[in-house]
C-alpha cells in the first residue's frame, strides 16, 4: 500500500518521546565484520555497544551461530518465551548485503519460542541485516520488557541509537512499515535506506507471531514485507511491547538505480 495522501510523518513524529540515546559513529567494515553488536534492554532504556571477540569470529561466524552465541549469555534454565531475559537476536553473515552473492540480504533471527519453550532460528528476506550492518553492527540483541510501546532506531546515517515513544503508529506491519519509512527517511528517495522490523496485531493474541521485515521498492514506490515465519518470534516481540525496529543507514544505492518520481 501507499500512504494517503493526507499523512503528516512530521506531527506524528513529533508526539514521539525520546526514551534513551547513545552515539554511536559506524566504523569501517573488515572482511565482513564491524566486530561490535548492539545490547538493548528496552525496558530499562538501556543501550549498550559492545566488542564481538575474535573467539566469536572463529567459532560462530555469523548469522545463527552469533544469534545463539549472543542468546546463551542472556538467558538461564527458567527463562520462559515471555520472561524479560529471553532475547530476541537478529544478525547477519559476514557476507550480510554483499550484492554480488544471493541470499546475502538475509537476516537471521533467534529467541525462546512461545510454540515450543526451547530455541528457535527463522532466516527472512529484506534489508535489516545489511542496514544493520551498514549502521555499525554484526549483531543486535534486545531484552526486556516495556511498558508502553516503544520503537528503537538504529540510525547510521546520524550516528545514534535511540528508544522512543510512539503512541499514535499503527501496529499492523503493512501500515506501520510504510509510517516509519516515511517518518525516518529524510527525503523520498532516502527511503530505500530505511528498513523495519514488525509485528502485527495478531502476535498480540496468538503464540505464532511472525516478524515483519521491510524494504523499500522503488520500481513498485511502496513497501514490501519478508517473514521470519517459524517459532512465534513476533509474540515474543509484541509481549516485549516493541511496535518496531528501524534502522536507517547512509546511501547506499547502486549506480544503475533509477530515481523514483515524486
Amino acid at each position: 500500500m501507499n500512504l494517503p495522501a493526507d499523512f503528516d510523518a512530521a506531527s506524528m513524529k513529533a508526539k514521539h518521546e525520546v526514551v534513551a540515546i547513545l552515539k554511536h559513529k559506524p566504523g569501517a567494515i573488515d572482511k565482513g565484520y564491524t566486530m561490535k553488536y548492539l545490547r538493548v534492554d528496552i525496558g530499562a532504556g538501556d543501550i549498550q555497544v559492545r566488542d564481538v571477540t575474535e573467539e566469536m569470529v572463529d567459532l560462530f561466524i555469523g548469522g545463527k551461530g552469533f544469534d545463539l552465541r549472543l542468546m546463551w549469555d542472556e538467558v538461564n534454565s527458567d527463562t520462559r518465551w515471555d520472561s524479560p531475559e529471553n532475547a530476541i537476536c537478529i544478525a547477519s553473515g559476514p557476507l550480510g548485503g554483499t550484492t554480488s552473492f544471493s541470499g546475502s540480504g538475509k537476516s537471521l533471527v533467534t529467541s525462546i519460542s512461545p510454540t515450543t519453550g526451547a530455541p528457535i532460528d527463522s532466516n527472512v528476506g529484506g534489508y535489516f541485516g545489511p542496514f544493520l550492518k551498514f549502521c555499525g553492527f554484526d549483531a543486535l540483541v534486545v531484552v526486556g520488557k516495556a511498558r508502553e510501546e516503544r520503537i528503537l532506531i538504529i540510525d547510521g546515517a546520524r550516528g545514534e541509537i535511540r528508544i522512543e515513544k510512539a503512541p499514535d503508529e499503527a501496529v499492523d506491519s503493512h501500515v506501520l512499515a510504510e509510517q516509519l519509512t516515511a517518518m525516518y527517511s529524510d527525503s523520498r528517495d532516502d527511503r530505500d535506506n530505511v528498513s523495519v522490523v514488525s509485528a502485527g496485531k495478531g502476535a498480540n493474541h496468538a503464540l505464532i507471531g511472525c516478524l515483519n521485515f521491510s524494504w523499500f521498492d522503488w520500481r513498485r514506490g511502496g513497501v514490501r514485507l519478508k517473514q521470519a515465519g517459524r517459532g512465534g518470534i513476533g509474540s515474543v516481540f509484541r509481549n516485549k511491547k516493541i511496535k518496531a525496529i528501524v534502522a536507517h543507514t547512509a546511501t547506499w544505492r547502486p549506480k544503475w538505480r533509477v530515481t523514483v518520481n515524486s
